[in-house]
């Protein structure tokens, strides 16, 4: 069901948030790059990937801002922002979900013409755990639909976080 630019499932009565989809915002891949202190070693200059939900790459650079300056102290730089190559994000409510998986689902289309299938590729971040839990992630949003589907891949990905935009 369809609410408000995100898409639910119910289960057991209570209401649970399983995708957004982009439709008016866009998501952007942002790195930031500052120093870190890791265990008792000297500063470490590190570089950090993210996922904002913003209109514009200006509004993604002030997203990205705004939510690391609660996480780090002293300066960071804002060294790469590219939009996102997936259509939308499958969020888990499993607070042990924190790994993001990018997840490549291809449609299965029969051309009406030729009665031959064709496939659609479209790309997925999802949240998880394993492996094994971004798959069920997915096939719990997937086939809760009416279009036939199947896997192309699935992998992990490098991103820390994924940051929503604030209502």
């Amino acid at each position: 069901m369809k609410k408000g630019g995100a898409y639910y499932i119910y289960q057991n009565k209570k209401r649970k948030k399983v995708m957004r989809e982009n439709g008016q915002a866009s998501w952007f891949e942002v790195k930031i790059k500052y120093d870190k202190q890791v265990d008792d070693n000297p500063q470490k200059s590190v570089s950090e990937p993210y996922v904002v939900d913003a209109l514009t790459f200006a509004e993604a650079e002030e997203n990205i801002t705004n939510e690391m300056s609660a996480y780090i102290t002293g300066e960071f730089e804002v060294t790469d922002i590219k939009k996102a190559s997936f259509k939308a994000v499958f969020f888990s409510d499993n607070p042990k979900d924190d790994r993001w998986y990018k997840a490549k689902v291809q449609f299965i289309i029969i051309d009406e013409k030729s009665g031959k299938e064709k496939y659609t590729a479209i790309n997925y971040l999802v949240q998880g755990n394993t492996l094994q839990i971004a798959i069920k992630n997915v096939e719990e949003v997937m086939n809760a639909g009416m279009q036939d589907w199947k896997f192309a891949s699935i992998t992990e990905t490098a991103f820390l976080d994924v940051f929503e935009k604030k209502p």
